[in-house]
């Protein structure tokens, strides 16, 4: 993986935070926004998860605080932010089309990229009546990932402590589980299918916890991962580059741009 430096960079989508519950990487999140810099932020749903605080379940701690502080930074230091809420934060699309003090609520939003891809930007969770079965089989793959992800967090505190990167063990686990890759694939299509029929260049959304980046059918297919599993981002550079980024700035994928860079317009 390469590395790149920080510049001014012109859309930053990011999504599924989950501040509040145990699992949300806070610390390494606000690290990541402390280094932005950038004309656009898109929170993509799942920021705040309402749904542990809901259950009195909630993990509020400083690096929360830092999470939230960073996004104050960001929106005095000039940079615009859309909140496309998900279903962890359901709650905030009763405010969808107002204006709060640091950002716009929007259900969904269109993206025009610097080279001219329209692109929808929205969580995903709209697509679970296609990817969801439902049941017995559903309730018990929640709770097995629960169990996975407390796996993946004393892992990590362990690997913490040797001076080793963060690893996730769940994305190893789901890429190993072939009902896991039948849910994300149905996800994607159900994606490129809603952008196609609205005669988009592509989408951008969150939901599932796999990043990714990549062309299909002429068709953007980025999904900006999360910070509970893979703690990643996608970005839009000035020339209309998109690169799927690690929170270290380790590049993970890439797309270049089509043809010559335009103003960054209002969101649609």
């Amino acid at each position: 993986m390469k590395m790149l430096p920080t510049p001014d960079r012109r859309t930053v989508f990011l999504s599924d935070a989950h501040l509040g519950a145990r699992y949300c990487h806070a610390a390494e999140l606000a690290r990541f926004l402390r280094t932005l810099r950038c004309a656009r932020l898109y929170l993509v749903g799942d920021i705040v998860d309402l749904w542990w605080l809901a259950q009195r379940r909630a993990s509020w701690h400083q690096a929360h605080n830092d999470v939230v502080e960073a996004l104050h930074a960001l929106r005095a230091a000039g940079t615009e932010v859309i909140y496309i809420p998900g279903n962890h934060d359901r709650g905030m699309r009763r405010l969808c089309g107002t204006v709060l003090p640091g950002a716009r609520v929007r259900r969904r939003a269109i993206h025009v990229t610097a080279d001219g891809r329209r692109l929808l930007v929205t969580h995903g969770d709209d697509y679970d009546a296609v990817t969801h079965f439902g049941g017995l089989q559903e309730r018990f793959g929640d709770w097995l990932y629960d169990r996975i992800l407390t796996g993946n967090r004393w892992l990590n505190l362990l690997r913490r402590r040797l001076g080793l990167r963060y690893w996730s063990l769940s994305e190893f686990l789901k890429r190993r589980s072939a009902a896991a890759e039948r849910y994300i694939e149905r996800f994607v299509q159900a994606g490129l299918d809603d952008a196609r029929r609205r005669g988009l260049d592509g989408i951008v959304c969150g939901h599932i916890h796999r990043p990714a980046l990549c062309e299909r059918d002429g068709l953007v297919y980025a999904n900006d991962g999360d910070w509970v599993e893979s703690l990643t981002a996608l970005v839009e550079e000035q020339d209309g580059t998109l690169r799927l980024l690690a929170f270290g700035g380790e590049v993970l994928a890439e797309l270049p741009p089509r043809v010559r860079a335009q103003p960054l317009p209002r969101a649609a």
